[in-house]
């Protein structure tokens, strides 16, 4: 029998083979085939981040791209006329880069070929873009070419946003079949309000998968590596990469200018809203979010991004310390013709202290710092590891670079300072990462270079092996519809939804003032412990003023005066908090040494958070095991509503100090599933608990508040329930909602031996000079019917409340 031939009895084989080869040959031809047409119009192209970085971004689009399929077409426009347009255009074109490899002779040849498919057009009426539209039909048709999408790029004021995409919805569409692409400069909003209304506008005019909103930082190498280099590195960060072994988390971006020439920006966004709210909280999310199993999935990353958003514990005022560099305030008044009474509150530093609630970084402190007018030009990302090690031998004898008692981190250094440029750091005692070897190098030695307090050699180091910039990497994956590196509307509301607290209770806040640069010294230094961020050093209490100066309220630290014939207090917000919370210990103290024990009576609110968080991190010496809490006021919700006093106390107090529970007094709102029912008689029931516990009912401090109508506990004007009587506890009704409130009366109150009244905000300030002036009416103002029967009463009032 004849053997059968090689080929017959492999057919299957030969088949395959053969459909393999057509596929490729079929591939290869498609390639070639013109995948379409691809327009790029750029709004405000004759504005300055258009002639420093977009022009070059499109460019290297064009590089990069051109031959692969596409042809393109670059329209520049702006409001500028036609000429002066053309001309500004046509220097930018002619300072044009080309990659370092590119040959002279080469590169001009590519300018020359981008210069023609380049062109500037006014762009102003709808009108103006409908002919935009009917030109880019017109050249398509004409060239036999398929429109494959168009691409606008926003490089102007978010004010322009909404008239500009109205025209292009109505008259600059691409037509069926074609994609469309809105490009996005922030800012994004003043506050989640403000983003919320920009977001719904824009809406209305585009889909969401059509919108890329721009952050710069996202497009620069290193924070671009992050993700990929958690990814590649999995194995060695796995156990790692958690609050078992993370410290803590510096994200820094220090600059050496200031705000000249943009104070009108810096004045409705101040450094938070510039730098801290976008910039750092999206590298804080590429450090925090859980690492999805497919990072090529944009998808994925986004998902895994908006849970730690939501994951991020809420930002108090302790959160915060804030600065302004001291010639801010005269370059305000020159840019914005301001008269010289007028002073700016806007920070221009700001350290926040940041925390995520979830199991991987409970505990963790991140810190978020910026700033302008310091030190050095830096940014980086700092991963501090815990040290965990004891070398019993000398530090002489360590391994170098490799003993485990030297500090452990990754950094991820964005650009400037000592390096000079992006780089990856690992300490060599931690593991030796892996980078891909293309597109990343390790750093030569630099001898006495040191960074973070060690050699460069105790690093394993890498810098990019071509520096790209972020709008050059970010216009490439616009086209590329790589939308993980940008700012989706869920996330840019959650990041909104956690700062706008903070710069609401920061609005009044006045900042330090630095002298800028490096004779600011160890004057932002700051600290932190618990969730409370502070400055290190106190402010300087010495008043220095110049020749033609006249004294302001900012140039004093503490003032003593008379206010209602009581004693008054008044400082910046933190001296004033320090001063209060140092005034309670001391009375703490006497009163347990006299007595045994300390009754104290807080009210609820907004303004005793910052007291509560002073007394549970900076008082160890509060007699906390002797000292029972109690109520001045309560809303009738359930005690683990957020809008609970007890609720307030519980999380900015109560769960730092050790206070026995029994010696915990919260107010009985909450009875047979009741709330402040009468015939529960919780008032009556607190009454009887005060006057078991606490000696002829006289507790040794009531802290009060004063609200804007005279209100104070929750006693208030036009109603006379807990006004006068023997009744030691009242149910009340606000005219605010919860409607509802259970109060100490003001006879319980005057029956105290110190009374705080704690005033804080500019929003007080129309108050404070009314109650001043008023005699003792409690029906209209009950905080005037507040004065102790034998006690002390004394006033805490900031500098804004009282001077305005």
């Amino acid at each position: 029998m004849l053997a059968e031939p090689h080929f017959t009895r492999h057919a299957g084989a030969w088949n395959m083979l053969t459909a393999a080869v057509c596929m490729a040959l079929l591939g290869c031809l498609q390639a070639r085939e013109p995948q379409g047409h691809v327009s790029v119009i750029l709004l405000g192209a004759t504005g300055d981040l258009a002639r420093k970085y977009l022009w070059q971004g499109l460019f290297q689009l064009y590089l990069e791209e051109a031959g692969k399929g596409h042809s393109f077409r670059f329209h520049g426009t702006a409001l500028t006329s036609t000429e002066q347009g053309q001309e500004v255009i046509a220097k930018v074109l002619e300072s044009l880069s080309c990659p370092r490899d590119t040959a002279p002779g080469r590169c001009a040849e590519l300018r020359a070929q981008f210069r023609q498919l380049s062109e500037y057009r006014r762009l102003k009426t709808p009108e103006d873009y409908l002919a935009l539209s009917k030109d880019i039909e017109a050249r398509v048709q004409h060239e036999g070419l398929r429109e494959a999408g168009r691409i606008f790029y926003f490089s102007v004021p978010p004010f322009a946003y909404a008239e500009i995409a109205r025209s292009i919805n109505s008259s600059c569409r691409p037509g069926p079949g074609a994609w469309l692409r809105v490009v996005l400069e922030k800012p994004f909003g003043r506050d989640h309000r403000s983003a919320q209304q920009l977001a719904t506008e824009l809406g209305s005019f585009f889909q969401e998968e059509e919108m890329y909103r721009v952050d710069h930082y996202l497009g620069k190498q290193v924070v671009a590596q992050i993700l990929p280099f958690r990814d590649q590195n999995r194995k060695a960060l796995d156990g790692l990469w958690n609050r078992h072994h993370v410290e803590r988390v510096e994200i820094i971006m220090k600059e050496t200018v200031d705000a000249a020439g943009r104070t009108s920006f810096y004045e409705e966004y101040g450094v938070i809203g510039d730098v801290l709210q976008n910039h750092l909280t999206e590298i804080l999310m590429l450090v925090a979010m859980e690492l999805p199993l497919n990072l090529s999935s944009s998808e994925a990353v986004l998902g895994h991004k908006l849970q730690a958003f939501r994951a991020l514990r809420g930002l108090q005022r302790g959160s915060a310390v804030v600065g302004q560099y001291q010639a801010y305030r005269g370059q305000v008044r020159r840019e914005r013709q301001k008269p010289d009474s007028f002073h700016s509150l806007t920070p221009t530093f700001a350290g926040v202290l940041v925390h995520i609630d979830n199991l991987r970084w409970e505990g963790v402190p991140f810190i978020l710092m910026s700033g302008k007018a310091l030190d050095e030009r830096v940014g980086y990302v700092r991963i501090l590891f815990k040290d965990q090690a004891y070398c019993a031998q000398s530090e002489k004898r360590w391994v170098p670079a490799q003993s485990h008692c030297l500090p452990q981190q990754i950094i991820f250094y964005i650009g400037h300072g000592e390096l000079g440029g992006p780089a990856v750091l690992v300490s060599r005692n931690l593991f030796r990462p892996s980078l891909p070897s293309a597109s990343w190098k390790e750093v030569e030695g630099q001898p006495g270079l040191r960074l973070f307090g060690r050699p460069l050699s105790d690093y394993y180091a890498y810098s990019p092996v071509r520096e790209q910039d972020a709008y050059s990497i970010l216009i490439s994956r616009i086209f590329h519809r790589r939308k993980d590196s940008f700012i989706t509307m869920e996330n840019l509301l959650a990041s909104w939804v956690f700062w706008t607290p903070l710069l609401d209770s920061l609005a009044h806040e006045v900042p330090r003032l630095y002298p800028g640069g490096a004779e600011n010294g160890h004057l932002l230094d700051f600290e932190f412990s618990g969730s409370h961020l502070s400055f290190s050093q106190p402010p300087l209490e010495q008043l220095v003023l110049g020749p033609d100066s006249t004294p302001m309220p900012s140039d004093f630290q503490v003032l003593r005066a008379r206010y209602r014939d009581s004693p008054l207090i008044s400082a910046w917000p933190e001296e004033l908090i320090a001063r209060l919370a140092g005034d309670i210990e001391a009375a703490a103290v006497q009163a347990v040494r006299r007595f045994g024990k300390f009754h104290l009576a807080l009210s609820g609110g907004s303004s005793p958070v910052a007291l509560f968080q002073q007394l549970a991190t900076g008082h160890y010496g509060f007699p906390w095991a002797h000292t029972h809490l109690w109520l001045v006021d309560e809303r009738c919700v359930p005690l683990w509503d957020p809008e609970s006093n007890f609720q307030g106390l519980q999380a900015h107090l109560l769960q730092h100090v050790r206070v026995p529970y029994y010696n915990v007094h919260p107010m009985p709102v909450h009875r047979r599933q009741r709330l402040c029912a009468e015939e529960d008689q919780g008032a009556q029931a607190y009454a009887e608990e005060i006057s078991t516990l606490v000696t002829n009912s006289s507790f040794d401090l009531v802290l009060l508040g004063m609200g804007t109508d005279g209100h104070t506990a929750s006693l208030f004007p036009q109603s006379p329930v807990g006004l006068d009587g023997k009744q030691l506890v009242v149910l009340t009704t606000s005219p605010s909602s919860p409607h509802r409130r259970m109060s100490l009366s003001l006879p319980v109150i005057n029956r105290a031996h110190k009374v705080a009244v704690l005033v804080m905000g500019r929003m007080k300030r129309e108050i404070a000079m009314l109650v001043s002036r008023v005699g003792r009416e409690p029906r209209k103002w009950p905080i005037s019917g507040v004065l102790p029967d034998s006690g002390q009463l004394v006033w805490y009032m900031d500098y804004d409340a009282f001077l305005g």
